[in-house]
């Protein structure tokens, strides 16, 4: 959706780069928004909200025969988060109302499980593979299977890094993500006019096997990175490297325990915490397990997210998460059917594919950004947005992403 906010972060720090507009003349009816798993610590059921709700493509052609014989394969992470369950099912709607056959694997955040999920798809002769890498530099071997087979990889959501069989990548604006996030704290704590005025904030960011998890912490630390020069942001603990504040498996234990650690280390003293900016929602969710049972303070502290997992959506309406970055993954879906739909009729996509598949949510076409180690991979690159108690009925509610439930808290559509 086009969000003023969204246009200005884009228009200074991704102009460079995207090659051209996802947008269209249709009305942007649904919210675009990525990447990252939820919370271990509150499992999601295995059941994903139905796509039914979910925005689909209004070019989309109907379901055709020459579909009905080829075999879209997908590789999803792990079925214990709750992003990812979301992602295979819309991803398996979607291929399978255009006609396809679909084989979807869950390979529980274990790397030689994926690499087996995607040796059996190979087998099985499928017709392109969608891959959900859990480590994006733990696949070249097996792709370079893929690539012999002649079978076509789309990287979803995460970058595939050190291969030359990957086609296409489909993603949310990685970057914008974290810029998104910086720009909300200098805008509560007004950082512009805070003349003398100095906060803390502490960061948390997500597993380095993840490509996304870099691009979300840059995005972040390179917006507020000015008023921490100029001494306007202070980080206590002086951790302020990506590998200093990464969270292996973006898991929420390990995020809550390293912030507990944080807060017994610099914050015991009476030292008031402003901002704990945590990439996504499963880090965040133990950011606040942590500032509610550690934290001396008094002051609510401003807490960042992504992905609206159910969990941290609470907390948004409760006031204890103050934001998350939310990507309409549905979106996201469609976008990879219709690529995967040119794919397999043998066309070259480009930025024209967005034009001809007339899609209602804002993307732009990339071929500078990404690069895999082995060179630059194209890229379909969707807009995230904001989500606060202000704007969650409008983006998540009446979207049909969600539903608000009785106990006054949105649950996502079973």
């Amino acid at each position: 959706m086009k969000k003023k906010l969204v246009s200005a972060l884009l228009s200074a720090t991704m102009v460079a780069s995207l090659l051209a507009g996802c947008g269209n003349n249709a009305s942007n009816s649904a919210p675009a928004s990525e990447a990252a798993p939820a919370s271990e610590a509150a499992p999601a059921s295995e059941a994903a909200p139905a796509s039914e709700a979910a925005p689909a493509s209004e070019a989309a052609p109907e379901a055709n025969a020459a579909a009905g014989d080829m075999t879209i394969g997908i590789a999803m992470p792990t079925k214990s988060l709750e992003r990812w369950n979301r992602d295979g099912s819309y991803l398996e709607e979607q291929f399978k109302s255009r006609g396809y056959n679909v084989e979807l694997t869950y390979s529980d955040n274990k790397i030689d499980q994926q690499v087996k999920d995607i040796e059996g798809l190979i087998a099985d002769n499928v017709n392109l593979l969608v891959i959900a890498a859990i480590d994006g530099e733990s696949l070249s071997q097996v792709l370079a299977e893929a690539k012999e087979s002649g079978i076509p990889v789309v990287s979803y959501d995460r970058l595939i890094m050190n291969t030359d069989a990957v086609s296409y990548y489909v993603s949310f604006d990685n970057y914008t993500v974290g810029t998104l996030q910086g720009q909300y704290v200098i805008d509560q704590l007004d950082l512009d006019n805070a003349g003398d005025k100095t906060y803390n904030i502490e960061f948390t960011a997500g597993d380095p096997a993840d490509n996304n998890a870099g691009f979300f912490f840059n995005g972040a630390y390179d917006t507020l990175k000015p008023y921490i020069d100029a001494g306007t942001l202070v980080i206590p603990s002086g951790q302020s490297t990506f590998d200093q504040v990464a969270t292996k498996q973006w898991d929420t234990a390990t995020a809550m325990t390293r912030m507990q650690n944080i807060l017994a280390s610099n914050y015991s003293d009476g030292t008031q915490l402003d901002v704990a900016l945590c990439s996504n929602d499963s880090t965040a969710l133990g950011v606040t397990q942590a500032i509610e049972s550690d934290y001396a303070g008094t002051n609510t502290v401003i807490i960042t997210g992504q992905d609206g997992d159910e969990a941290n959506l609470a907390n948004v309406v409760d006031g204890k998460q103050s934001m998350t970055v939310y990507k309409a993954v549905a979106n996201e879906a469609v976008a990879t059917l219709d690529l995967a739909d040119a794919i397999l009729k043998g066309e070259t996509p480009d930025a024209g594919l967005i034009d001809s598949a007339g899609w209602s949510f804002d993307c732009a076409y990339d071929t500078e950004s990404y690069n895999n180690g082995t060179g630059i991979i194209p890229s379909y690159l969707l807009v995230p947005t904001v989500v606060t108690t202000e704007n969650l009925q409008k983006e998540l509610v009446d979207t049909g992403y969600y539903t608000m439930g009785d106990d006054g808290y949105p649950h996502p559509v079973q």
